[in-house]
């Protein structure tokens, strides 16, 4: 095509899906070939990575998935998903209000844990041992970064996160099967070691860590890793915003009403 039929047709350009009437292919797959016949977690990793995993590896994805989906209204991400609704929101707008607070702070962990355990994985790739690069690059991360290390550290569960242990088992189940290297399950384990002698008592891997761990392991870039995250935590979102629809409320805020916060500002003289 040339001139302006070229430009319309070329506004817009993608390997994903190819769609014109009576034809729908996702990365060149016919999509009743894959009705029936692949899981949600192997489409998610057709739809992003462009190829069809095996069953073992959509497994081991789809572990990981089911163990982020949600951690309570005290999660700001679920609360303001509660919040929205009794705003008179949507359940689309209950899930986009609670996704964009996942951010950094709130949701952005395990992508910052992929990319930390990538440089302890290139550094041992360039000759150093496991523990040394894992301290280098710790130092290295709370130098450029933050003090915070992605992944580890949690205010609730203490001395353990109960996700962790079964994810990081299920990786050396995968790894033993040969579906992943678990190279990243034991930089995982060596930045546990690591922290916990630095601080002197257990830092708990978090489910940040323990599903970046399985993401590394499988091959997602940090960047997806927060954005199957956020893939996984809709499905806690979504719930909490339907149950809420069923308890009804208006205009509830982060706490009850009889609850006041703090005010440090000026007050008229004489007061």
């Amino acid at each position: 095509m040339n001139g302006q039929g070229s430009d319309v047709a070329d506004w817009w350009t993608t390997s994903i899906i190819d769609m014109r009437p009576g034809q729908i292919r996702f990365r060149g797959h016919p999509v009743e070939d894959l009705i029936g016949q692949v899981s949600f977690p192997q489409m998610i990793w057709l739809m992003t990575r462009g190829e069809l995993p095996s069953v073992e590896q959509a497994r081991l994805l789809e572990c990981a998935l089911v163990a982020a989906v949600d951690h309570g209204p005290q999660a700001p991400s679920i609360a303001t998903a509660r919040m929205a609704v009794t705003c008179g929101l949507g359940l689309n707008g209950a899930m986009a209000s609670a996704v964009n607070m996942l951010d950094d702070v709130h949701g952005g962990a395990g992508e910052q844990a992929v990319e930390l355990f990538n440089w302890i994985d290139q550094a041992v790739a360039g000759g150093l041992s496991l523990e040394e690069a894992t301290a280098r690059m710790v130092d290295r991360w709370q130098t450029e970064r933050t003090v915070f290390v992605p992944g580890f550290g949690h205010r609730f569960h203490k001395p353990e996160d109960p996700r962790a242990p079964r994810l990081l088992g299920l990786v050396d189940e995968a790894a033993k099967a040969g579906v992943v290297s678990g190279r990243y399950a034991g930089i995982g384990r060596a930045l546990q070691l690591l922290l916990n002698e630095r601080k002197g008592k257990p830092v708990p891997m978090n489910i940040d860590g323990a599903t970046a761990v399985i993401y590394a392991e499988l091959g997602f870039e940090g960047p997806l890793a927060r954005g199957l995250f956020c893939l996984s935590r809709s499905v806690g979102v979504m719930s909490h915003a339907w149950e809420q629809m069923q308890q009804g409320g208006r205009n509830k805020g982060p706490t009850p009403p009889a609850y006041r916060w703090s005010y440090d500002g000026p007050n008229p003289i004489g007061e």
